[in-house]
């Protein structure tokens, strides 16, 4: 029984130590709850700072993201300009081999030209 006793002292104490710990975390507070002026003027204060610095630190988040997403656009434009230059490389050999095979198909026609020629003519004979 003394045991569960203390237990359950060292709970309540902890969770009151926690409660009085998150009043010192900055952000929005309820002035309205305030009776005197200064202590409203105080509380409307520490609500515009906390908001001035979360602003503050959000501008600087987002400018650092827009930062890096402009150096991302700038490699990957840096990367299409060379993509391109790997196409129209691979075109100008592609048509390049194209032209080169006209070339060497066009004596092997003319070599092979006369022998049908020859062919034609045994099978008229042939008739």
């Amino acid at each position: 029984m003394a045991r569960l006793t203390f237990v359950a002292f060292a709970l309540l104490t902890a969770a009151c130590l926690r409660t009085a710990r998150a009043q010192d975390v900055p952000g929005i507070e309820i002035c309205t709850v305030e009776k005197t002026m200064e202590r409203r003027t105080s509380c409307l204060q520490s609500n515009v700072d906390f908001l001035q610095k979360t602003i503050t630190k959000l501008t600087t988040d987002h400018q650092q993201k827009m930062d890096a997403a402009n150096r991302q656009i700038e490699a990957l434009k840096a990367a299409v300009i060379s993509l391109q230059k790997v196409v129209e490389e691979l075109k100008t050999a592609q048509s390049k081999a194209a032209e080169d095979a006209k070339k060497a198909a066009t004596p092997a026609a003319k070599d092979a030209a006369p022998p049908a020629k020859d062919t034609a003519p045994a099978k008229d004979a042939a008739k």
